[in-house]
């Protein structure tokens, strides 16, 4: 069922599904994607018991900002801050966070910050907490390659590039970043309406370039970025799930995340999967998430 609330500096538009007083879990997508990612995890979750909550991002669907004066950053810590507000104003104390991408990253940030607000965590793509300060390092070639897109939006041309074909735009990523997935017309074109969020290009844009130190970020969440550049450890329960066909995030790339985690870790390795993980691998995904219970 699509609700909303009013978190924060947002409208946010998220569905739930099943018993109020289940174990609440969050599912968090990324770009370019929505929350049908989720559509096929949400019914093992349901069976089990959950109480499932999957909110649109800042910028994609229905989500809205609620004031014109509000910084339209796509920055990691202002995405942590929408979660943990958004989690205060449903009254959810503690949740299981699961995500990838852009909702992967938020879902570590409260994991690692804020520990008591997650009972566990499902993180696809390992630790994706950005070093913002080491971000001027170059990685290798291949994986410079893959980063196209990033250096792309640092241009205004690919602002614009962006705002005129948005919809081929993100096809095209889900198809480099999924190889191995045949997603048909409809199932693009379900998720791709999310993309015509009137801030959704700017959202994105400040994202690629604050991740680069090459755009300021809000200044309301300062300090949670500053802490952010000590890349801290995470002590949650957590499962780290890695596709083996990812286009955008080389396999092995999270090996040696490890060393971010304390506690209860467990890294899985999904055969023949790409960056979409939860919509190409719904029942892994969801096993994951059981898993922690």
């Amino acid at each position: 069922m699509l609700k909303r609330a009013e978190a924060g500096v947002l409208s946010v538009a998220y569905i739930e599904n099943g018993p109020s007083n289940g174990l609440p879990v969050l599912l968090l997508h990324g770009f370019p994607y929505d929350v049908h990612s989720y559509d096929e995890v949400t019914p093992f979750l349901v069976s089990a018991g959950c109480r499932v909550i999957t909110p649109y991002l800042r910028g994609y669907g229905p989500t809205r900002f609620l004031s014109e004066n509000t910084p339209r950053s796509g920055q990691q810590a202002v995405l942590a801050h929408d979660l943990l507000t958004f989690m205060d104003t449903l009254t959810i104390a503690g949740a299981v966070l699961a995500g990838y991408d852009w909702g992967g990253r938020a879902a570590c940030i409260v994991a690692a910050l804020w520990p008591e607000r997650a009972r566990g965590l499902v993180s696809a793509g390992g630790y994706n907490i950005q070093d913002i300060p080491g971000s001027i390092q170059p990685q290798t070639p291949e994986n410079e390659f893959r980063y196209w897109y990033q250096y792309y939006f640092q241009s205004e041309r690919g602002r614009a590039g962006l705002a005129k074909n948005r919809r081929d735009f993100c096809r095209l990523l889900w198809r480099l970043w999924s190889p191995t997935w045949g997603f048909d017309e409809e199932t693009y074109t379900r998720t791709a309406a999310s993309f015509d969020n009137p801030d959704f290009v700017e959202v994105v844009i400040h994202s690629y370039r604050h991740r680069y130190a090459l755009a300021p970020g809000d200044p309301a969440v300062e300090e949670t970025e500053y802490r952010l550049t000590k890349q801290p450890k995470i002590s949650v329960p957590t499962i780290v799930l890695d596709g083996d066909a990812d286009g955008v995030v080389p396999l092995g790339g999270s090996v040696h995340h490890d060393q971010f985690f304390m506690g209860r870790y467990e890294r899985r390795v999904i055969p023949g999967v790409g960056h979409n993980l939860p919509q190409e691998a719904p029942r892994d995904f969801a096993e994951a998430v059981l898993s922690l219970f």
